[in-house]
């Protein structure tokens, strides 16, 4: 089935100079890392990291598979209502692994699998225009909050419900929701109870933005066709690979790259795929580095704030706007590359008129040239970056592709001796949120933003 490789050659000194890490600091770094590969260990014994359990719920992702086959012909859209952890994995699934322009496909083309939207915002005009183009006979809302109380989520299900209730009616909306969320409370949970909604459970301990292999991805990726289980298969193909001797361990060796990295001030990790394909898996990513690995902390004493910022590309369409700050901008980036040996499609350029050297070319050598020429030139300016090679976009290789990053990220958070499951700076914005929009329990909150908006009207630093 092949198996993705990570190659980091041009983040050492050898080929980055004096911005490279030398093999030395890598060995030194290697005690640090099998400390962070033994309490990833005892966590995961402990249930404390379920991301690592899920490629094992084969069972759960058989009974999703046929839920799926046998009520996505009954639809022609398939809406999942959630946000950041919610549905950035949807989005990354769905470009990876179905056809870029799935939703302009025929009912035929697309095998009697649903069009897929998600809606990933609370703004109006993009709800508004979601119901636009949506027959509320023939859609089904896949509703995702693990707390079953998240603001975005429950607002727009409430204007899809009663949309839907008009034109459905009120005895069979129902037929029309899914709900993915906690297995015992919440007001979704309460609601799947109360209705018979068809739900699913997302587990206690895992965490929105490593939940892409839960239900929280499986289920819209098995209503458009998708094999969930090669998903998981490559995902523990992954686990199986990243073993306690870390030399050999592609999540820990990108994790000690990535944090020697930091440590040598480049603090940017931009992540460059050179297929149009895995452009979302850029995405999900960058929720992922960021929420998990963006903290205060506090080290002897001492309050530190962490966080390699995540920036995502694409080639090659991104070498014509970023990759000019990348080759002569400060040295403060590493890049890595996700590169793709098969491409699904062999697209020839024809001939011409003039004998252009372009012809009988085809953009499978076009791309592939541009992207080695990038990497070439990015060293030679002793800018480091490192590559992830996938064999072919797959079920198998994209599973592979999310844990090992999922994985890497829990060891470079012990690394940084932070912990990279929690994310209280969303939380206070959360909750401040919650005030303004007058919900009970958090009046000290809306004092307290009302307070601060005063004073800040007062300023007269606005032109």
């Amino acid at each position: 089935m092949g198996s993705i490789r990570l190659d980091y050659s041009n983040c050492m000194s050898d080929f980055a100079g004096e911005h490279g890490i030398d093999l030395q600091e890598l060995q030194a770094l290697y005690p640090k890392l099998t400390s962070a590969y033994s309490i990833i260990q005892q966590k995961k014994a402990k249930g404390m990291l379920g991301f690592m359990e899920l490629p094992y719920k084969t069972e759960e992702a058989k009974k999703i598979s046929s839920f799926a086959k046998k009520e996505r012909t009954k639809f022609d859209d398939f809406v999942v209502i959630g946000i950041g952890g919610s549905a950035l994995g949807n989005i990354a699934v769905q470009t990876a692994l179905n056809h870029l322009n799935w939703n302009l496909l025929s009912k035929k083309q697309r095998k009697n699998c649903p069009r897929l939207f998600v809606p990933d915002n609370v703004d109006p005009e993009l709800i508004k225009g979601l119901l636009d183009v949506l027959n509320l006979k023939k859609v089904v809302f896949n509703i995702i909050s693990k707390s079953g109380t998240t603001a975005e989520c429950l607002a727009n299900f409430f204007i899809l419900k009663n949309a839907l209730i008009k034109k459905v009616g009120v005895k069979n909306w129902q037929k029309h929701v899914i709900i993915s969320t906690d297995e015992k409370k919440g007001y979704l949970r309460e609601l799947a109870n109360k209705e018979g909604i068809a739900s699913f459970v997302i587990p206690a301990n895992v965490g929105g933005r490593f939940s892409v292999l839960s239900p929280v991805g499986l289920i819209s990726a098995a209503y458009s066709g998708l094999n969930i289980e090669k998903l998981l298969q490559g995902a523990k193909d992954m686990d199986e690979r990243c073993g306690q001797d870390i030399t050999t361990n592609p999540a820990a060796i990108y994790a000690a790259i990535q944090y020697l990295m930091y440590q040598k001030g480049k603090k940017i990790n931009v992540m460059m795929p050179y297929c149009q394909a895995l452009k979302d898996v850029s995405d999900w990513f960058r929720q992922l580095w960021a929420e998990s690995l963006g903290k205060r902390t506090n080290i002897k004493n001492e309050v530190v704030n962490i966080g390699p910022t995540p920036v995502k590309a694409l080639g090659a369409t991104d070498q014509h706007s970023q990759v000019q700050l990348y080759i002569e901008g400060s040295y403060d980036k590493v890049i890595t590359f996700l590169s793709v040996e098969k491409y699904r499609s062999n697209v020839v350029i024809p001939s011409t008129k003039e004998k252009h050297y372009l012809e009988k070319h085809t953009l499978n050598e076009l791309i592939k040239c541009e992207e080695e020429a990038t990497r070439v030139a990015l060293t030679k300016q002793m800018r480091p970056n490192c590559t992830i090679t996938i064999p072919e976009v797959n079920e198998h290789t994209i599973g592979q592709i999310f844990y090992m990053l999922e994985l890497a990220t829990a060891y470079i958070g012990e690394l940084f001796e932070i912990n990279a499951f929690d994310q209280p700076g969303v939380e206070l914005g959360k909750v401040l949120t919650y005030g303004l929009m007058g919900r009970s329990g958090f009046e000290k909150e809306k004092k307290e933003i009302e307070e601060f908006l005063a004073k800040k009207k007062e300023s007269t630093y606005a032109v």
